[in-house]
């Protein structure tokens, strides 16, 4: 399992991702979940994976050889991001197929993958999108502006209470890290390295990039800080007998 997660501000696009993937107790090992194609000064893509990693590696692996080889479209000449959205969601069902007999899928096999698609075209708006596993996609909206991926149920809380389409970047991003940590903590299949960035607006170039380690002192010190500032927090609401019931 693993969780990705993006939002889409008035400032413009963050991102974050953790790196475990897991395919048994013993098979536990890290592959970044988080991918960027840059045409500076023209378009900037950023994806996010969950699922089956093969299916969801050969999809990038794609995306890169189309864009190599100038096939007859790819995300280098694009009009929309939209259309990039319905190409992975294409490229997803085509290599599910692979792995999918008549009968359906092999028991206990799994080949879907599901994925975050953000960024912008020049002349165009930001853009973000999630691609589901049957190849069809939604976007944000203004009054829900993120999208998960993966397992999402444990980092959704925060989201919801802090996350608005015209708050600051630098918020956002302290946000997407508590969402991450929620998670950490209550599912042992999503861990670090955690990675984070923030794609600027209309910029077309910079990105701000950051990757977090276990033992990362900030990534130690927010972890510490949301823990207790939760305990203190829990330990102020009021007591049950402070109030007296009303008939």
């Amino acid at each position: 399992m693993t969780y990705c997660l993006a939002v889409k501000l008035d400032e413009g696009l963050v991102f974050c991702s953790d790196s475990r993937t897991n395919a048994g107790a013993d098979r536990v090992s890290a592959y970044s979940k988080m991918h960027r194609f840059s045409i500076p000064g023209d378009r900037q893509l950023i994806i996010l994976s969950a699922g089956n990693l093969a299916t969801s590696q050969a999809v990038v692996d794609q995306l890169e050889r189309d864009i190599q080889a100038d096939t007859d479209f790819h995300f280098g000449n694009a009009d929309y991001l939209s259309d990039v959205a319905d190409y992975i969601g294409r490229l997803s069902l085509d290599q599910q197929k692979k792995f999918v007999g008549d009968d359906g899928p092999m028991a206990g096999y799994k080949p879907g993958a599901s994925f975050i698609v953000g960024g912008q075209i020049k002349g165009s708006p930001l853009e973000l999108y999630l691609v589901y596993p049957e190849g069809n996609h939604i976007r944000t909206s203004d009054q829900h502006p993120f999208l998960q991926i993966g397992e999402t149920k444990y980092g959704k809380p925060i989201l919801d209470r802090i996350i608005r389409q015209d708050t600051p970047h630098e918020v956002a991003m302290r946000c997407a890290l508590v969402s991450m940590d929620s998670t950490m903590s209550s599912n042992a299949t999503v861990g670090p390295p955690i990675e984070l960035l923030f794609y600027p607006a209309d910029s077309l170039d910079a990105a701000e990039y950051y990757q977090y380690e276990e033992s990362d002192p900030y990534w130690m010190k927010l972890r510490a800080s949301w823990d207790k500032k939760i305990q203190e927090s829990f330990n102020e609401l009021p007591s049950l007998g402070e109030f007296d019931s009303v008939d």
